[in-house]
């Protein structure tokens, strides 16, 4: 299997994951006060949201790769 057939199912699988989740989300520690041995973190939750026409160009761009033959 040639490198751009893998680039291509990588594009198209994470364009129809893009597509179906919309985001994706996280959790971040940050530490906010350090007294001694005490320490006080706080956890802070991020979502990060995946537009639809991104999503839907990365399944283009999977889609042409692997469609469109390779020059030799």
């Amino acid at each position: 299997m040639g490198l751009q057939r893998v680039f291509g199912i990588l594009f198209l699988v994470l364009g129809v994951l893009g597509l179906a989740y919309g985001g994706f989300s996280y959790t971040k520690e940050t530490h906010k006060a350090s007294i001694g041995s005490l320490q006080l973190s706080v956890d802070e939750k991020k979502t990060v949201n995946i537009p639809l026409s991104v999503g839907i160009a990365f399944m283009l761009v999977g889609g042409a790769l692997l469609l469109i033959p390779r020059k030799q």
